[in-house]
């Protein structure tokens, strides 16, 4: 117990003594506010007790298996409409595979729509589109169809393409990724560009490569 004196008169002063903690968790909170919102190709939600790991938890040097230069494995997956299609349909051309988190998502919608206002200019070039998430076939089909949407979306349940490719996730992890490959004629990849935030961007990059072949 300690005395403030103030004019006189004696007060007295509680003061605790508080031993500090030590938190031995590899992950901390960082948000304080109930909410809930919709992030690049992801429906986030989050209390007040959100955890995000600590730098000394997770990887964040994500390496893909496909790398220019390569030719990537083949595939065979549903389209829209149901029916099967496979990568090496499309050799003899080039061929613009984009994988995206999932349909109506604010930017894999901007990405879509960008891609169908661009379309012309693919085929200008003589390049096929094809999109690839996890959705199924029927997510597709109304995605395609809402915003009329000229190419083909192909539908990778499970990921197992995703993970074949090694198409690298986002926010530690958390978030499909955005990564968008060019294949030559022969089928060889000559660009990969991952952008998930400027989801238009891959359009830019991948007409500038097109022109140039």
């Amino acid at each position: 117990m300690a005395s403030l004196t103030i004019s006189n008169l004696s007060l007295p002063v509680s003061l605790p003594i508080q031993t500090p903690t030590t938190q031995s968790s590899s992950t901390f909170s960082v948000l304080s506010k109930s909410t809930q919102s919709q992030f690049y190709g992801l429906s986030l939600s989050y209390s007040s007790s959100v955890l995000i790991p600590s730098s000394t938890s997770f990887n964040t040097s994500i390496v893909a298996k496909v790398t220019k230069g390569q030719v990537p494995p083949e595939f065979t997956l549903k389209d829209q409409d149901g029916k099967n299609v496979s990568l090496s349909r499309f050799k003899g051309k080039p061929v613009v595979v984009y994988f995206y988190p999932a349909d109506e998502t604010p930017g894999c919608t901007k990405q879509a729509c960008a891609f169908r206002d661009s379309y012309e200019k693919f085929k200008k070039a003589g390049a096929e589109v094809i999109g690839i998430s996890g959705d199924d076939t029927s997510s597709h089909k109304a995605f395609a169809k809402k915003y009329r949407l000229p190419f083909t979306l192909l539908s990778d349940e499970g990921n197992k393409v995703r993970k074949d490719w090694g198409v690298p996730a986002d926010l530690f992890g958390t978030l499909p990724g955005r990564q968008t490959y060019v294949l030559d004629k022969n089928g060889v990849v000559q660009l990969i560009y991952n952008n998930q935030f400027q989801p238009e961007k891959h359009i830019d990059e991948t007409l500038k490569l097109l022109q140039s072949l």
